[in-house]
């Protein structure tokens, strides 16, 4: 639509329209210098702004696979019953916040390097997205990062280099993924090119990726301590990252996503984070960023 068909559809004036779009407080995109709005992405968000919304009563959680934010997610949607739809599709990092950008989810979790620059890192990848102004980020916990090995794998005095052997069978994650992006710089630390390792298949979430190994169809993949210890494969630590949630502002105060939070706070998820293991809950509901 445009500004004047957007300005008759809201029943507002043009000029508040002109506002709006500006602040970035409504779905709202410049071609060749002149607003246009998406009448489904307006529709929505005049859904998402009413009092009481008919959208609060789901909660789409998209991003990077983790195995304890799965669970908590889990014990979530067995609470609200059938009283809300609450649903987690791991698409990685970077497609997460696609969707979050395009309003296709309302949360996504997201972790993009080591853990003492994940603050410069994660807030340079949500500011590619113009919808960043916004978002906040908020801290869930750390977690620990490295290699899920098949039992016999592990490098003799944890020297990674011996894993960097034509022979090696390696399950890669898919591009835009944390664990991807984890990994490619732990192989730039090491000087090796990601083509010199024998790639054996692509995984799309943790649980793949240790699942290929434990099917015996890799030897190695790029995971967290977590997704290891689930299937009862062998893991060798490389380091420690941040693994935080992005979200609208409006999403922060809906009940269904204080009641996760709840839920990742709990002593039920605690006894699985010390069950699974790489789990540091320092700084967990902080505040990151707001746009």
């Amino acid at each position: 639509m445009t500004v004047r068909e957007a300005a008759r559809y809201l029943d507002l004036h043009e000029k508040k329209v002109y506002a709006l779009a500006a602040e970035g407080q409504i779905p709202a995109t410049k071609v060749t210098g002149k607003w246009l709005f998406p009448r489904e992405l307006v529709e929505q968000w005049l859904l998402e702004s009413a009092h009481g919304g008919v959208l609060t009563d789901r909660l789409v959680v998209a991003g990077s696979d983790d195995p304890l934010l799965y669970r908590a997610i889990m014990q979530l949607a067995n609470q609200v019953q059938g009283g809300a739809l609450v649903s987690y599709t791991h698409t990685g990092t970077q497609l997460g916040l696609s969707l979050l950008g395009r309003r296709r989810a309302d949360v996504c979790g997201m972790h993009w390097g080591p853990a003492e620059e994940s603050n410069n890192r994660h807030l340079a990848v949500v500011r590619q997205h113009p919808q960043h102004h916004d978002w906040l980020v908020q801290r869930a916990y750390y977690r620990e990062q490295g290699l899920i090995l098949a039992p016999d794998m592990r490098p003799s005095g944890g020297d990674i280099r011996a894993l960097f052997n034509p022979k090696v069978r390696w399950a890669m994650r898919q591009d835009g993924s944390g664990s991807q992006r984890f990994l490619r710089d732990t192989l730039a630390r090491h000087s090796v090119d990601p083509a010199s390792l024998r790639v054996a298949g692509q995984a799309n979430s943790e649980r793949e990726a240790a699942a290929l190994v434990a099917l015996q169809q890799a030897d190695v993949a790029p995971g967290a301590r977590a997704a290891a210890a689930e299937f009862g494969l062998e893991f060798l630590p490389i380091g420690w990252e941040a693994y935080d949630l992005v979200l609208r502002r409006g999403v922060f105060f809906r009940h269904l996503f204080q009641k996760l939070f709840e839920q990742l706070q709990s002593p039920e998820c605690r006894r699985w984070a010390q069950l699974l293991g790489g789990y540091d809950y320092a700084d967990c509901g902080k505040v990151i960023w707001s746009g």
